[in-house]
């Protein structure tokens, strides 16, 4: 029974450690950080639409628990459309670092993508008046990598929360 025990206890370990997301710390974790933080910046905050173009993959699909699912041609369409339509109020996505999780994909042991997961924080901006916080929800980031650049491939984004 004890040899049992120490099976089990030892076969958990490891798929535990298959499935961990890497150190905060690792390269693999800040590159994926700052590729968040550069995607959302240019893409959603900054409205760089060439940039977004050539960030997300051909066969992007967004699931969006308010906006349905969205493929690439749909989700650039509404971004220029619902996000970048009016500088004078601009919506902006801030991501809560401390949330975020990286959990890299291999094949015969060479990375091809991550799982990307977070909660991020969503407020309105006006000129000459402070960011306002109007949601916040949760996602998971499926990014690949495609030729060494990081491409998003599936997105979902989900349990969004008005603010009160």
């Amino acid at each position: 029974m004890k040899k049992l025990f120490v099976t089990v206890l030892i076969i958990m370990t490891i798929i535990e450690n298959l499935f961990a997301q890497v150190s905060k710390d690792s390269d693999l974790f800040r590159s994926l950080k700052t590729q968040d933080s550069i995607f959302f910046e240019r893409g959603f905050n900054q409205c760089d639409i060439t940039y977004l173009e050539n960030a997300v993959h051909p066969e992007l699909t967004f699931y969006h628990d308010q906006g349905g699912m969205q493929n690439r041609e749909v989700f650039l369409q509404r971004v220029k459309q619902n996000l970048c339509a009016d500088a004078n109020k601009k919506p902006i996505r801030k991501v809560d670092e401390a949330s975020l999780e990286v959990f890299p994909l291999y094949e015969n042991k060479i990375l091809y993508g991550v799982i990307q997961t977070g909660r991020h924080n969503f407020y309105l901006r006006e000129p000459g008046k402070m960011d306002v916080l109007t949601s916040k929800a949760k996602f998971i980031h499926l990014y690949l990598l495609v030729n060494g650049k990081w491409l998003l491939k599936e997105v979902l984004s989900f349990d969004h929360q008005a603010e009160k």
